[in-house]
C-alpha cells in the first residue's frame, strides 16, 4: 500500500504545482493586457499589429490558392478519370471518357472557384457594415478573424471541388466582417490626419505583402510539404491573432458600443457624390490588377515561353514599387495636405499608361516594368482616397466609418469579383492587348474626375471630432467620453485606466488653453 500512497501523493503534488503555475501564467497575461490598455500609444499599436495581421492573413489565403488549386483540381479529376475506367474496362474508348471535364468547362470551374470569395464579400458588404456601425470595430474584427480561421482549416482538409467552393465562400464572409472593420478600426483609432494616413498606409503595405508573396510561398510549399501545409501555418497565424484581439480588444467586454451613435446608414453614403467618385476611382484602378491575374499566365505561355518559377514570380518584383507608393503619398500628404485628389488623379494617370505597354513586353525582365507601374499607382490612389473617406465622413455625416469603409470594400470586390470570370472571356472575344488598352484608357478617363474632390479640404476641420459637426453637442454616453477624451488630450491631460478598467485623466499643465476650434486646412 506504501507504494500506492507514495505514487498518489506525487501525482498530487503534480497537479498542485500545474495548477499553481497556470495561475501564475494566467496573472502574468492579465497582467500584460493592463499595461498594454493603460498605455494609449502602446495599445494604439497593438491594434495596428492585430488589423494589419489580420489584413495580410486575408490576402494570403486570397491569392495563396492560385498555384495550388488548379494543379490539386486537375490531379482530383484525373484520379476520377482512372476510377471511372477501372469500374468500366470493358466499355468503348467513347464512353469511357465521359466522365472527362472539358478544358473550358474546367476554366469555368476554376474561375467560378477564384471569383466565389469576391462575390460574397461583395453581398455581405451592405449588411457588415451596417452591423459594424451599430456593435463597434472589435466584435465584427473577432468574428471574421474566426470564420477565417474556419475556412482555411477547411481548405486544407477538403478533397472536392464543393469543399473548397465552401471553403472560398466562408473567406468572402469572414473578409466582409474582418476587413471592413478592421480597416474602419485604424480611422477610428488614429483620429489626426498624419497618424490616420500613416496607419492606413502600413496597412495597405500588408495587403500588397500578402498578395504578392502568397503565390510562391503557396507554390513551394506545395510542392515540397503538400497542399495542407501553407494553409495549416496560415491558420495558426490567424489562431494566434483572434486570441491577441480577444485580449487586448476584449470584443465582448466593451460597453462604450452600447451608446454608439447611430452612423449615417450605407444608402444615403453610396449616393454622397464625393464618396461615390472615391468608390468609382477604387474600383477602376485596381480593374487591371483582378483583369490581369487569371489572364497574364496564359499569355506569357503563348507569347514569351515563359517558365513556370516566371510566371510564379510574375507579381512579386512589384511589392517594392507599391511600398514606395504608399511612403511617398504619406510623405506628401503629410506635407501637402490639400492634394490628396492629386495623388490619386497620378496614380490612375500612371496605372493607365502601365497598362497599356504591357501587350508590348517581349520577356520577362520587359513585363516587370508595367506591372511594377501598376501597383505603384495604385499604391498612390489607395494611400491618398482611404483616409479621404473618413474626412468626408467626418465632415458630412457622423464619425462612424464601419458603412464607408465597406463601401471601398464592394469597390474592391466589384473588381475582383468579374476579373476570374469576365476577364478570360473578353481576351477571348477581344484579345489580350484590347484589354489592355481598355483598362488602361478607363483610368486615364477617370482621373480628371477626381477634380471634384479638390475642394473638400476646405470644408475639413482640422480636428476630426464629431463636436464641431454638431451642433447640439454629444449625445449619449458614447460621444461624451470619446469627446472628453480627445478634448482633455489637447488641453494636456493623459488618460490612465484604473484597477476596475475605467479611465480617468490627470491634469499635466493648467495653463494650456484650447486652442481654436474653427481652424481649417
Amino acid at each position: 500500500m506504501e507504494p500506492e500512497e507514495t505514487t498518489q501523493g506525487h501525482a498530487t503534488n503534480l497537479a498542485q504545482s500545474a495548477a499553481s503555475k497556470l495561475s501564475q501564467m494566467g496573472e502574468r497575461t492579465k497582467q500584460l493586457g493592463n499595461v498594454v490598455i493603460q498605455d494609449p500609444v502602446r495599445k494604439n499599436r497593438i491594434i495596428l499589429v492585430i488589423v494589419c495581421t489580420a489584413l495580410l492573413l486575408d490576402n494570403m489565403l486570397y491569392m495563396v490558392i492560385v498555384p495550388i488549386i488548379p494543379d490539386y483540381l486537375e490531379e482530383l479529376q484525373t484520379a476520377a478519370d482512372k476510377a471511372a475506367q477501372a469500374l468500366a474496362p470493358h466499355t468503348n474508348s467513347t464512353n469511357s471518357t465521359g466522365h472527362t471535364v472539358p478544358k473550358g468547362n474546367f476554366d469555368l470551374q476554376i474561375g467560378v472557384l477564384f471569383a466565389s470569395k469576391a462575390i460574397l464579400q461583395l453581398l455581405v458588404n451592405p449588411i457588415s457594415g451596417t452591423f459594424i456601425d451599430r456593435v463597434g470595430y472589435d466584435i465584427p474584427l473577432f468574428i471574421g478573424l474566426n470564420i477565417m480561421f474556419l475556412s482555411t482549416l477547411i481548405f486544407a482538409f477538403a478533397e472536392n471541388y464543393w469543399t473548397l467552393f465552401l471553403a472560398r465562400s466562408m473567406q468572402g464572409l469572414g473578409s466582409a466582417f474582418a476587413d471592413t472593420s478592421g480597416i474602419a478600426l485604424i480611422a477610428d483609432t488614429y483620429t489626426e490626419e498624419a497618424e490616420r494616413s500613416k496607419s492606413l498606409g502600413i496597412a495597405l503595405a500588408f495587403i500588397s505583402f500578402g498578395s504578392l508573396v502568397a503565390p510562391p510561398f503557396g507554390g513551394v510549399l506545395y510542392q515540397f510539404a503538400g497542399k495542407r501545409v501553407p494553409f495549416l501555418i496560415l491558420a495558426c497565424i490567424c489562431l494566434i491573432d483572434g486570441i491577441l484581439c480577444l485580449l487586448v480588444l476584449k470584443p465582448y467586454r466593451n460597453r462604450e458600443r452600447e451608446n454608439m451613435p447611430v452612423g449615417t446608414p450605407i444608402y444615403k453614403l453610396m449616393i454622397d457624390p464625393y464618396i461615390a467618385v472615391v468608390a468609382g476611382a477604387l474600383t477602376i484602378c485596381n480593374i487591371p490588377l483582378a483583369f490581369l491575374e487569371p489572364t497574364i499566365a496564359n499569355w506569357m505561355e503563348e507569347n514569351m515561353h515563359s517558365s513556370q518559377w516566371e510566371i510564379g514570380m510574375t507579381w512579386f518584383p512589384a511589392f517594392f514599387p507599391h511600398v514606395l507608393g504608399v511612403f511617398l503619398t504619406v510623405k506628401l500628404a503629410a506635407k501637402y495636405p490639400h492634394l490628396q485628389w492629386f495623388y490619386g488623379a497620378i496614380g490612375m494617370v500612371f496605372i493607365g499608361a502601365s497598362s497599356c505597354t504591357v501587350p508590348a513586353c517581349k520577356n520577362f525582365g520587359q513585363l516587370m516594368l508595367p506591372l511594377c507601374g501598376i501597383c505603384f499607382g495604385i499604391a498612390f490612389v489607395d494611400t491618398a482616397l482611404l483616409p479621404t473617406l473618413a474626412f468626408l465622413v467626418d465632415v458630412r455625416h457622423v464619425s462612424v466609418y464601419g458603412s464607408v469603409y465597406a463601401i471601398a470594400d464592394i469597390s474592391y470586390c466589384l473588381a475582383y469579383a468579374l476579373g476570374p470570370i469576365a476577364a478570360g472571356q473578353i481576351v477571348h472575344n477581344l484579345g489580350f492587348v484590347q484589354l489592355n488598352l481598355g483598362m488602361g484608357l478607363a483610368n486615364v478617363l477617370y482621373a480628371p474626375a477626381l477634380l471634384l474632390l479638390k475642394n473638400v479640404t476646405q470644408l475639413k476641420p482640422s480636428f476630426s471630432e464629431r463636436n464641431m459637426l454638431l451642433d447640439d453637442g454629444p449625445t449619449g454616453l458614447y460621444d461624451t467620453i470619446k469627446m472628453e477624451q480627445r478634448e482633455k488630450k489637447r488641453k494636456g491631460l493623459c488618460t490612465s485606466i484604473d484597477e476596475n478598467g475605467i479611465e480617468t485623466f490627470a491634469q499635466r499643465s493648467h495653463s494650456e488653453e484650447e486652442s481654436s476650434g474653427g481652424e481649417y486646412a
